[in-house]
């Protein structure tokens, strides 16, 4: 068979993202799988490609997995998007949106998920009423809102991971610095009680918790993986197993979370997507939105979105490649999974 008639029976799927998040180990995994797919062939965009040629130079793909992160040029792979058409996983405009705290908060408030009561401090707003700011020793009040002790201040780009959470008087006062995770920290305790004066930022409720962050990992609107693990707010001591991995701890989504998740994913258009939930006062509250994200060392996981993606390529681009391709019985049923050999087997 020459290499234009096998091309033209698989689905050509490329991989466009800086090299740490596609040489990643989930994603390996997760490759590794969509490869075994008889019509899907897949190939990951080399970094330098990416961000030294002209997109017209960039791999021609049918399908194309791209997502944001330090240093990657998402303009160019907008670009590339209108330049190619190809089916495209995550919304790539969206992840705009999703680097702005306010604007995440905003659409999760339209998409009518709950979230912590918070308020906007921007110190760049040109109307008065959005940058105003009293401080007293066990409260602020924000644009005329007030937020007793303790509160949460967040940076208003989601970039920005130094989340400060500001304590009582009563509690000792103070302050805890939240940071992405050096080493075997992800927050040190200040005794600092005054709140940041420059800068924008959102101000929100503390949710008083069991100690414990949900983080849930969606693929598609139908499907959610949660896990918890120790609240960097505790301590700032990261809780890791023998092996140094951070301990993460198997979750049950209740009913109204999964319809959360459902329309998180779909709000922000990210098929592939992690957000952050809070379980507080008999409610869950969404907090943080990342975008594209891999659950870590679940096979289980890898099994069921290698799966899930593989299946939703196909049905999209099967039919107008002229792919002979089958869609399989109870295609989103989770416990049974068509193999590249034919035959059903059993998570």
């Amino acid at each position: 068979m020459d290499d234009d008639s096998h091309s033209s029976k698989q689905v050509v799927v490329g991989i466009c993202s800086m090299a740490k998040k596609s040489e990643s180990k989930p994603m390996k995994e997760i490759l590794a799988r969509l490869n075994e797919f008889e019509f899907i062939r897949t190939i990951v965009f080399p970094e330098n490609v990416i961000l030294n040629s002209p997109v017209d130079e960039w791999p021609e793909v049918d399908c194309l997995v791209s997502f944001h992160s330090k240093g990657f040029p998402l303009s160019k792979a907008i670009e590339y998007a209108a330049l190619r058409e190809p089916y495209v996983i995550n919304d790539l405009h969206m992840q705009y949106d999703i680097q702005d705290r306010r604007k995440v908060y905003k659409m999760l408030e339209e998409a009518g998920v709950e979230l912590p009561r918070y308020v906007v401090l921007d110190r760049d707003s040109i109307n008065i009423e959005e940058r105003e700011l009293i401080e007293s020793e066990d409260h602020i009040e924000v644009n005329g809102v007030v937020f007793n002790k303790p509160f949460v201040e967040k940076p208003i780009s989601a970039e920005d991971h130094n989340i400060y959470i500001y304590y009582p008087s009563s509690a000792g006062g103070g302050s805890q610095r939240l940071f992405r995770k050096i080493g075997s920290r992800s927050s040190v305790y200040s005794s600092e009680t005054q709140v940041r004066k420059t800068g924008s930022y959102i101000y929100e409720e503390f949710m008083p918790t069991d100690g414990t962050d949900v983080k849930v990992y969606t693929v598609g609107p139908d499907y959610a993986h949660a896990e918890a693990r120790k609240s960097p707010a505790l301590d700032g001591k990261v809780e890791r197993d023998k092996e140094g991995k951070e301990v993460r701890y198997p979750v049950m989504l209740s009913n109204a979370e999964k319809l959360i998740a459902r329309n998180v994913c779909l709000a922000f258009k990210q098929t592939v997507c992690g957000f952050d939930l809070l379980r507080a006062n008999g409610k869950s509250f969404v907090c943080d939105v990342n975008g594209f994200s891999f659950v870590k060392n679940s096979m289980k996981y890898y099994d069921d979105a290698a799966r899930i993606l593989g299946n939703m390529i196909l049905r999209n681009l099967a039919p107008q490649l002229h792919i002979p391709w089958l869609i399989p019985f109870q295609l989103d049923d989770p416990p049974i999974m068509p193999t590249t050999f034919g035959k059903v087997s059993n998570f």
